[in-house]
């Protein structure tokens, strides 16, 4: 029997809607303990006033609630199936002959919608969003901006000295930041007056002080003067180096493309970018795999009993997969595995596992 694009609008409507209570519930609770944490943390901080934690928390909560999302899938998903069986509209639909691949295929749909919907409309509100929140945290909890971008014209790092600041510009880099190749630095005194600049062919970040090679130094009071080596001072190490570099969850998936060209094309490895674009790229066949796995619970809910132990049974198996599938991004971002398997393994052995179990389950 085909079922009716009746009943299929109403399980879709239904699915969607408890779904989407229960993120936003999610969403809530995140909120407020985000507003806990970065009240914490700013403790020391008195110049921090409440509405800047409010927006501080806010700016985030997209960031943190797509993590969450795949889990409001599960919970609403195995809400809605086990209010549809208490209420005996998915018996009286199975008695007339509608199998659960029937009724899943609109849960199934509504799920790969909300997917795309999150790549191509969430996440770049969430990007931006997260990254304004991640200039904020720099400037009023750690108290440093952040330092380095990267651009289609090279690499542009900016550093303090006992003089004054000077920006770092330098069309490759290597050995992770610590070797740039064809250096000009420009120097700024007090008061951001232009002082003068220094290129190179090559700048090597030492204990204290950049070690330059072929350099030549222009002071706008003096003549330009040729040294073989030169140290220019500098507070900056490379850990600081490393942590302003963009963090993937600031960048939009539509640019996240370029941004990997023109990281490798710096110098620089574009591992968890890519790690990130593919674990993007899976997000719709999550939710479905979500979907499976809150059928296959509701379902032996509704056929077995056991209610309680089946409804545990099933968040365990949804953090499981959460932690596996954090592990193979480690794995991923540490080289052990290729970006692409580390981002999709997990999910599509969930996935077969659940179809395969609810195969057992239908036609055993």
């Amino acid at each position: 029997m085909n079922i009716s694009w009746t009943l299929s609008r109403y399980l879709g409507r239904q699915f969607f809607a408890t779904v989407m209570i229960t993120f936003a519930v999610v969403l809530c609770l995140i909120y407020m303990i985000s507003i806990v944490e970065l009240m914490r943390k700013a403790a020391e901080h008195s110049e921090i006033t409440f509405g800047t934690i409010a927006s501080m928390a806010l700016l985030n909560l997209p960031t943190l609630g797509s993590t969450t999302l795949p889990f409001a899938v599960l919970f609403g998903g195995m809400a809605s199936f086990l209010r549809l069986t208490r209420n005996h509209e998915l018996v009286v639909a199975r008695a007339a002959g509608v199998s659960a691949w029937q009724f899943l295929a609109p849960a199934l749909a509504v799920a790969l919608t909300i997917g795309v919907v999150v790549i191509t409309v969430y996440n770049p509100i969430a990007s931006a969003m997260s990254a304004r929140y991640t200039q904020l945290e720099a400037t009023y909890l750690r108290g440093r901006p952040s330092l380095i971008a990267v651009s289609s014209n090279g690499l542009w790092l900016r550093q303090a000295d006992a003089s004054g600041q000077s920006v770092v510009h330098a069309l490759r880099t290597s050995e992770r930041g610590l070797r740039l190749e064809d250096v000009i630095i420009f120097l700024y005194g007090q008061g951001d007056n232009f002082t003068g600049r220094i290129d190179a062919r090559s700048a090597v970040l030492e204990d204290g002080y950049w070690d330059m090679k072929d350099a030549w130094v222009t002071h706008i009071t003096d003549q330009p003067k040729h040294y073989d080596t030169y140290r220019q001072p500098t507070t900056l190490t490379l850990t600081q180096v490393q942590e302003s570099f963009a963090d993937p969850e600031t960048i939009s998936f539509w640019d996240l493309p370029h941004f990997i060209d023109m990281a490798e094309a710096a110098g620089f490895s574009a591992q968890r970018y890519r790690l990130h674009l593919y674990d993007i790229l899976s997000t719709p066949v999550l939710l479905c795999t979500m979907v499976f796995l809150g059928a296959v619970f509701s379902l032996r809910a509704s056929r077995l009993g056991g209610l309680f132990q089946l409804v545990i049974g099933g968040v365990f198996s949804g953090f499981l997969l959460y932690f596996l599938s954090d592990l193979s991004l480690a794995l991923g971002l540490s080289g052990v595995l290729p970006p692409f398997l580390a981002a999709w393994a997990p999910v599509i052995v969930a996935l077969l596992l659940g179809v395969a179990v609810l195969f057992h389950l239908e036609d055993g």
